[in-house]
């Protein structure tokens, strides 16, 4: 008779045998064919543990198991490399998969068959790949899916009609693909966000699609069928009855032309004798405004008095320009009379703030070693003046003499992105969550992307940073000092902006847009880090460069130290983050032809951040916005 076992042995030999069955074997093999696929180049297979941990459950990057461990439910491998065409008969074997986030890689190929068999699939993230070819007509058998995003892609050919199946979908991205043809009518009943934006497709907007906005279809030549309604004549316009005489209705259409013409007269006649007695009297106010103004007074009374003021100084014929009009107005004396203390000192002068008798609290910025004549300021400050968007801080005056260079700015309370990025750091810290970041960067992303169109689209910031975005009432970015640097000494300004001129800016006056989104980049990996973009080390004896060291980090090893450790409390924002740093690396390319332009930025992180809100639709709720749909629905089954 054998030997029994002791009773607690058994019991450990049961429970290890219950973990092992445990661990889906047959998906685990399917995976690693699969990265075996698309992780050739090593940089994958470097940030991807699956070769050195034994255990995928609860071990494995960016795999999450079933409650039983049975199976493998969710895989999110965002931004980590891959690369190629995804391999046959692997992805497909993971029957019970439900998420799958293959997004920000340089995946390749035609859209792949082995995922037409993920019938349980029901969030679908491929975006921003290289993926080509048609959509094929088999996506209908993923009844299940309730997000499909295949966006920044090289999809084309037509849409299948056959989409019409996913009577589940909530949310569809296809946008920014080489799409062609007629949009076929859907219907897809719980559809709540649509993106069909950048491909080429024509034609009618579908009966079934009307109800989403013209921005799901731009960029494409689509039409919009027009509202129909009714014609009524008003009754005196009304075709005259049979029978009635004609000769009556020409003598009442004559009368009636009489009485209007001579309204007319009378009324031409009045407006013009109340504008001749409203310019003698503005004659006559100018007149003791000029003797009152003293000897040296200036008159400007002519330069577009709805969009500036300008108040006269005496002795010397320097003036205060506003441009808010004269309810703002206040003299040099009004402003060194307010008390102000100091806010910073930057490459172009020194910032006050100022409150003045009525209360008002207004930003002075004193400038200093302008290299600009009188005319080249002046004209720089009328363009920067004129420039109104929410997400760039106004210029409300200035004032020019010999001696004296001052910006007249509204104050915000806040302070600048600097401080908060950078002040002292302790218990009693605020830090800047993930969703400030974001909207900081968007904000400015808007403000400098409106700044590039002014002037015929060819004007230029030029001293983008993080002591000049400030945070404004929708606690949005606001960029501010635009349009300084061309009036500056070029090698002070320079020199004062170290780790955010682009390396092809020798001259400030002559930065570009390009090096204007070179600085931008920089500012994102700012915010991204928490790092100045210059810091000294070693005693003082080495200089490292934010920009550098991002790029020497990436290349050997994709690691959670790029990131500032305050964003490490934050949970399932890896991927925001990572895609945050791909475009602030495409912004800082050492090639400005190779830089994107504002605009796209913009949309870009307009993505990034409708992810990371919870404006896509999710899983267990419906919302109406797609972007925190996929955000939810990938973090839901997020490995703990």
């Amino acid at each position: 008779m054998p030997p029994r076992l002791p009773l607690c042995v058994a019991a450990l030999l049961l429970c290890c045998l219950s973990l092992a069955s445990s661990e889906p074997d047959a998906d685990k093999v399917a995976l690693l064919d699969f990265l075996a696929g698309v992780g050739r180049g090593g940089t994958a297979r470097a940030r991807i543990n699956w070769a050195s941990t034994p255990r995928a459950c609860g071990g494995w990057t960016g795999v999450t198991c079933s409650a039983d461990g049975s199976r493998v439910v969710a895989l999110h491998l965002p931004g980590l490399g891959l690369s190629g065409p995804v391999p046959p008969r692997t992805l497909g074997r993971l029957t019970a998969l439900q998420v799958l986030s293959l997004r920000a890689n340089n995946l390749s190929g035609p859209f792949p068959d082995d995922l037409l068999d993920l019938v349980a699939l029901t969030g679908l993230h491929l975006q921003r790949n290289a993926f080509f070819g048609a959509l094929p007509p088999g996506l209908s058998r993923l009844r299940s899916l309730q997000m499909l995003d295949l966006s920044f892609n090289g999809f084309d050919g037509s849409l299948p009609g056959a989409l019409s199946n996913l009577t589940q979908l909530v949310a569809l991205n296809l946008s920014n693909n080489s799409l062609s043809g007629h949009v076929p009518d859907l219907g897809l009943p719980a559809l709540q966000f649509l993106n069909l934006s950048n491909n080429h497709f024509d034609g009618p907007v579908p009966n079934s699609l009307l109800r989403f906005a013209d921005t799901a279809f731009a960029g494409n030549n689509m039409t919009r069928p027009a509202p129909v309604s009714p014609v009524l004549l008003p009754p005196s316009l009304s075709p005259p009855a049979a029978g009635a005489p004609a000769k009556r209705r020409l003598q009442l259409s004559e009368a009636a032309i009489l009485a209007i013409a001579v309204g007319g007269c009378v009324l031409v006649f009045a407006v013009v004798a109340v504008l001749l007695i409203a310019f003698c009297n503005r004659e006559s106010g100018d007149e003791m405004r000029s003797g009152a103004s003293g000897k040296g007074g200036e008159k400007k009374g002519r330069e577009s008095p709805e969009s500036k003021a300008v108040i006269g100084k005496a002795g010397d014929g320097n003036r205060m320009v506003f441009f808010e009009g004269p309810s703002l107005a206040f003299d040099l004396e009004d402003l060194l009379r307010a008390s102000a203390e100091v806010l910073g000192k930057g490459a172009f002068g020194t910032a006050y703030r100022a409150v003045l008798e009525d209360a008002t609290t207004v930003v002075v910025k004193r400038l200093k070693e302008v290299s600009a004549g009188r005319r080249e300021f002046e004209q720089q400050m009328e363009l920067v003046g004129r420039i109104r968007h929410d997400n760039v801080v106004e210029l409300r005056a200035y004032y020019y003499s010999k001696d004296e260079k001052l910006l007249v700015y509204d104050y915000y309370s806040r302070g600048c992105v600097s401080n908060m990025l950078h002040g002292k750091r302790g218990e009693d810290r605020t830090p800047l969550d993930w969703e400030t970041r974001l909207r900081i960067a968007l904000g400015a992303a808007r403000g400098i992307a409106h700044i590039h169109t002014e002037n015929n689209g060819k004007f230029v910031h030029g001293n983008i940073k993080a002591s000049n975005v400030f945070i404004n009432s929708h606690q949005c970015g606001c960029i501010s000092d635009l349009g300084l640097a061309s009036l500056m000494n070029p090698i002070t300004a320079r020199s004062r902006s170290l780790g955010y001129c682009a390396p092809e800016v020798t001259d400030t006056r002559k930065a570009s847009q390009c090096s204007d989104v070179y600085s931008f980049g920089v500012f994102i990996l700012e915010l991204l880090t928490g790092k100045s973009p210059v810091q000294i080390t070693g005693g003082g004896n080495e200089v490292v460069h934010l920009v550098r060291w991002v790029q020497s980090v990436v290349r050997e090893e994709w690691t959670a130290e790029v990131f500032d450790s305050e964003l490490l409390r934050y949970p399932n924002i890896e991927e925001e983050m990572v895609e945050m740093l791909q475009i602030a690396m495409a912004c800082v390319s050492r090639t400005p032809e190779l830089r994107p332009k504002m605009p796209d930025l913009v949309r870009t992180i307009e993505d990034v951040r409708r992810s990371d809100t919870g404006t896509r639709p999710s899983t267990e709720a419906s919302t109406p916005a797609m972007e925190a749909a996929q955000n939810r629905a990938e973090s839901s089954y997020a490995a703990p």
